[in-house]
Formats: C-alpha cells, structure tokens, sequence
C-alpha cells in the first residue's frame, strides 16, 4: 500500500496524548547537554573541550544556551515569576564553588585507587569522576529549581556511564565512586563526607504511599541517609526514607538493607551452608 507524506503525519497526528500537548516545544536536549559540557570547559579547561571554544567563549555560550533553555521550561511550568537571565546568573556565580567540591571528589578517587596514577587521569579517563560532576552541575540547578535540565544532564551521564544519580540527591565533599556501572542514588538521598560507593549500589526507595486511585504519591522522603566515611560495596542494596547508616560504618558486597545501621558497624552477607 502505498501513503503519501502527507498520510503518514495524519495518522502519526491522529495518536496523541493530551497530557503531552503542554506547550510548543519542551527545552532541547541537545542544546542542555551543550551548556554542560560548557561548564566542564569553563572549570577545567586543561582536560574538557567542546567545539574548540575557548573557556571565555564557553563560559559566554553557556550562559546563552541556558537562559534559553531555563526559559522555554518556565514557560512549560507557565511560571512568569523568575527571570531566566537571573536564574542563569546564579549559576554561573556557583561554578565556583562546584569546582571546589570537584577537587575533593578527585582527591577521594585518586587516594581510594591504586591504579590512578595521576589527578589528570581521574578527570579523563574515570566514568566514576564524569557522572559525579555532571551531577554536581545538575545538583546546583535542582537546588535553583530550574525545570527540566537537571535531570536531562544526570541522564546523560546515566547514558554515558551507567551511573544514574538523580540530581536532587545531597552528597558531600570527597566523594569517590570506583568503577561505578549500575550505581543508583535517588532524589531524596543525603550522603555525607567521604563516601566511597562500588559498583552496582543502589540507595534506593523501599515502596511508594499510593493515594486513593492507587497512584503513587509523588514527593517525600523516599530515599536513605547515608554517614561521613561510609564505604559501601558492589551490589549492595539499602533502601527506605528512614533508613540510616551511620558514620564510619561498612556496608559489604550483595547485602540487602531496609532498615538502619548504628555508627562503627559493619554489615556483610554470609551464605549459610546446608
């Protein structure tokens, strides 16, 4: 059978949810991920390039693309009480300050690997240091409120690594992950200082409060706490608002955690033999 252009955008037009039809155009992906890979430029200029723009010409370019884009998702949220320009301004006064925490997640990295050999392979080379200071960027932003382009960057890296840490999580100074596939760190989670996650962990939510059509409840605390100089292993898995492990604890590989762990501890699996 044969159908014109014309034919194939009828029927696509004809599928639609009404619930997506909430403004002309949501903000460009593309063009979000472009203004963060600008600031890794504008912070470290010695080890990021994109486009073979100077870091003032990212620095300029990355105010631009956010205004823009902070812009578009404003007008989605129909939210006429923040300005873009201003929003974007606070952000670029935090780089700063993003960079700062960054080399202390460099540091905790290349102390807790024998195999860095210098600070300059952990920026290149390590999926572990590229997820967390994607998710630094996008951290800053949550915390400004903008919509939408915090999480279209920690998906990103989600994508490129394999880490997937929401941009709403609170986590402190010297942050290391070591190798990092299959880490998860939900929206609500609180790590403190010197937390050294593996492989394959999930901090994650236990269950979802559903309301009275049986949807879950969005918001809350939904996510564990985790303490200052908490190492926790491959595959292991800790779950629960509630849930809290305390400072200097050490969570061993394949251990499945609902509920909280006093400071000192450590928890580890231990097959029973039959």
């Amino acid at each position: 059978m044969n159908y014109t252009h014309d034919d194939i955008h009828r029927m696509i037009d004809e599928e639609y949810d009404p619930d997506l039809i909430i403004a002309e155009r949501m903000p460009d992906r593309t063009r979000s991920v472009s203004a963060l890979k600008a600031a890794q430029v504008v912070m470290f200029p010695q080890f990021f390039s994109y486009l073979e723009m100077t870091a003032d010409e990212c620095l300029e370019a990355l105010a631009g693309w956010l205004k823009q884009e902070i812009s578009v998702g404003l007008q989605v949220l129909k939210d006429h009480t923040r300005d873009p320009e201003e929003l974007t301004e606070q952000f670029l006064l935090r780089l700063p300050k993003i960079k700062s925490l960054l080399l202390t997640d460099i540091q905790a990295i290349y102390d807790g690997d024998p195999a860095a050999k210098t600070k300059g392979e952990v920026i290149i080379c390590y999926p572990g240091f590229y997820a967390i200071s994607i998710y630094r960027i996008a951290h800053e932003l949550y915390l400004l409120n903008v919509p939408f382009i915090p999480r279209i960057m920690t998906e990103y890296a989600h994508e490129k690594t394999g880490i997937d840490i929401n941009p709403g999580a609170a986590i402190g100074h010297h942050f290391c992950i070591d190798h990092g596939t299959g880490i998860v760190v939900g929206e609500t989670a609180v790590l403190g200082d010197h937390v050294k996650l593996y492989q394959g962990v999930t901090i994650g939510a236990k269950s979802f409060e559903l309301d009275e059509n049986g949807h879950p409840v969005k918001g809350g605390k939904r996510h564990p706490d985790i303490g200052n100089h908490v190492v926790i292993y491959a595959n292991a898995t800790i779950l629960g608002g509630t849930t809290k492990i305390g400072d200097n604890c050490v969570i061993g590989g394949n251990v499945w955690l609902t509920h909280s762990v006093p400071e000192g501890e450590t928890v580890y699996y231990r097959s029973v033999e039959q």
